[in-house]
């Protein structure tokens, strides 16, 4: 008895009475709890969809050919111009992809209710070996602008030509000639350099150079710089311009073949088949 006697002695407050105690100071802590219950499982079902992303089963003719091992690099894609819908085929061919989030911006649209703000995210990726994209994205959410830039930025990777300065020892190394782009006001040339000078630029198109795989170089810039998205697309659209830029190497008489969609046509044909049936 002298053992109860301490637990009744806290002025007659039971169980009921502490319950009433929590209620009057709020009575807010079990729908708090319920509601961290509720997170915890909205978050394992965005487990279950990534999952389910996993495994992916393509759309597109050129999706299906990649999935299945006909196509067995990205250049093959460049040779023939064929259009990518799918951004896992280029998860597949360049598995070594790094993204950059060059800016995120906010943008607003005058509506009868007031302003609607949203999140406009510029996105650079690539694999520094000669392939560079670039996405632009925008969403009410600032993860959700950038997973879509990044989808974006994928569907739109290029491949870089490099070249050198001066004698042909090692690696290619920078820019094989004097490119330019232009967006909006902003133009960005691009000028090769000695081995060993690094890339001479501003922060912006120092970032999408190097993602580029481009290691030497100078660049000069006109118009208004500090319209960042303007200048990082003039930058990428320079970098494509490599390809454009006819030289004597490239003179070389170039020996067609068949384009993938009708070398592998009869095995679409049965892929397509096998759908109807089921």
């Amino acid at each position: 008895m002298a053992d109860a006697a301490p637990a009744d002695s806290r002025g007659g407050r039971g169980e009921r009475g502490e319950r009433g105690e929590r209620g009057e100071r709020g009575g807010r802590g079990g729908f708090g709890r319920g509601r961290g219950r509720g997170r915890g499982g909205r978050g394992r079902g965005r487990g279950r969809r990534d999952d389910g992303e996993q495994a992916w089963t393509p759309v597109t003719k050129l999706g299906r050919l990649v999935r299945d091992g006909k196509i067995k690099s990205i250049e093959q894609v460049y040779l023939f111009s064929l259009p990518i819908k799918e951004y896992q085929i280029v998860d597949i061919f360049l598995p070594k992809l790094k993204d950059e989030v060059m800016k995120i911006t906010p943008v607003q649209k005058q509506t009868r209710a007031g302003q609607r703000t949203r999140f406009k995210a510029f996105v650079a990726i690539g694999d520094s070996d000669g392939h560079v994209g670039l996405g632009v994205k925008c969403a009410k959410e600032v993860a959700s602008a950038i997973r879509g830039a990044i989808i974006l930025a994928k569907l739109s990777v290029i491949p870089v030509r490099r070249g050198y300065w001066g004698s042909k020892l090692g690696e290619p190394h920078t820019v094989p000639s004097k490119v330019t782009g232009k967006c909006g006001s902003v133009t960005c040339r691009i000028v090769p350099a000695p081995r060993g000078t690094g890339i001479v630029a501003a922060p912006t198109p120092k970032k999408i150079l190097s993602l580029a795989g481009i290691s030497d170089c100078y660049t000069t810039s006109r118009g208004s710089t500090k319209t960042l998205g303007n200048f990082v697309k003039a930058a990428f659209i320079a970098i494509g311009n490599t390809y454009s830029f006819l030289t004597p190497d490239l003179w070389a008489e170039t020996v067609f073949t068949k384009d993938p969609y009708q070398e592998f046509t009869d095995y679409l044909a049965k892929a397509a088949e096998k759908k109807t049936k089921f």
